[in-house]
């Protein structure tokens, strides 16, 4: 059993929200400071206050010591007019190495990490994954050797090897996700632990819920928010009450701007939220019957998780780590446009097809609960420790 006198260093550049790996990292920390001596080292300070009321933790000051990079060499890296994030994680894991020998277990929920010793990783999207996805690239990567200049450069910083980042325990946030980094490494061996949705979910009855759609996430380019307006609107020719609720944080003023005049235009069945406390989201989703997602290859999906939580059905691409959520279920995936409102429009005219995907879905509803993800972030640190332990005794014993 771990005791308090065992210290970790949870290695994070931001904790702050939104964004569903920074959510991760904080129920990681909620999960761990009671059985452990914690400290962060951030890129920049940490509010916990802001980090609880989005993601529904208790951290406090008391639970953790807090440590930031060098904040003059913070403040030179930000006057570079490109988010420059890779050169950013590899001063960070310089100021790790720096003080890792204070600590018994070194942890990143920032993918790949080279600690200069074995830790613990939990992966998102492969950093080291190339080429890169399309709504990761900018105007910068298209000059010519420039990023493989700066990617060389900022591994140099470090040193950086594939080795070591091989040894840590690779925790995943998908089975999808876990084949691309076993893929891309060689052969690593990866673990698949969900990302945690917060919230107490009511069991609304399917009666009293609205016969409308909601999407949730990101309002950026990616989430293909003019798709889903399209099947909606197609499915209206049959449904005239069928509505859509885009619910969200705006990500890029110009897209944002262009989702906001559809709005404007369909105010009849389109309404748009943003920045929703945490108890009005869950309400609004455990009041519709019905959820959808439009991005491609989405690696894991929280939007998705969190309407399947809330009881709704729910419709999503079928690529990417999404399709876990629902089960790989065909029934609930899409192709295209044509594709989705065909299969929607079968589920809405059958009500013992809605009963038989609700009671599919039911029981994933607890993959994805905040107890599990803590019991197994706790089983996965307890093991570390103990290997380590192991490790110990024999090398004290050679």
């Amino acid at each position: 059993m771990p005791v308090k006198s065992k210290k970790i260093l949870m290695v994070q550049p931001n904790l702050q929200p939104p964004g569903g790996g920074n959510g991760v990292c904080a129920w990681m920390l909620e999960a761990l400071k009671d059985e452990y001596d914690i400290s962060v080292l951030s890129w920049q300070p940490v509010d916990l206050a802001s980090i609880n009321y989005y993601y529904g933790t208790s951290l406090t000051k008391a639970d953790m010591a807090l440590y930031t990079v060098n904040p003059v060499l913070r403040r030179l890296v930000e006057c570079i007019p490109t988010p420059v994030s890779l050169l950013k994680w590899a001063l960070h894991l310089r100021s790790c190495r720096k003080i890792q020998e204070r600590f018994d277990i070194l942890i990143t929920c920032n993918n790949e990490a080279d600690f200069g010793r074995k830790g613990i990783q939990y992966i998102h999207f492969p950093c080291l994954y190339f080429p890169r996805p399309k709504v990761d690239l900018r105007w910068y990567h298209s000059i010519p050797f420039s990023v493989s200049l700066y990617r060389s450069f900022c591994y140099a910083l470090i040193p950086f090897s594939s080795e070591r980042v091989k040894q840590n325990i690779t925790l995943v946030n998908s089975d999808w996700i876990g084949a691309m980094v076993r893929e891309q490494s060689g052969g690593i061996e990866t673990t698949t632990l969900y990302p945690p949705i917060a919230g107490d979910f009511p069991d609304t009855d399917w009666a009293e819920r609205e016969n409308g759609f909601v999407c949730i996430g990101r309002i950026s380019p990616e989430k293909e928010i003019e798709k889903l307006i399209d099947i909606i609107g197609r499915l209206r020719a049959a449904n005239s009450n069928m509505h859509l609720h885009i619910i969200g944080t705006p990500d890029n003023p110009a897209y944002y701007a262009r989702i906001a005049g559809i709005v404007r235009q369909n105010p009849s069945w389109i309404s748009i939220e943003h920045d929703l406390p945490r108890k009005a989201l869950i309400s609004l989703i455990t009041s519709h019957r019905y959820g959808i997602h439009g991005m491609i290859d989405e690696h894991f999906g929280m939007a998705v998780a969190e309407m399947v939580r809330s009881g709704c059905i729910v419709f999503v691409p079928n690529s990417g780590g999404q399709t876990e959520i629902i089960g790989d279920c065909e029934r609930l995936s899409y192709s295209s446009v044509e594709d989705a409102v065909a299969k929607i429009s079968y589920v809405l005219a059958n009500p013992d097809e809605q009963d038989e995907l609700r009671s599919y879905l039911a029981p994933r509803r607890d993959l994805f609960t905040v107890e599990r993800f803590i019991s197994d972030v706790r089983a996965v640190v307890r093991e570390f420790v103990e290997k380590q332990l192991i490790a110990v005794t024999k090398h004290s014993q050679a």
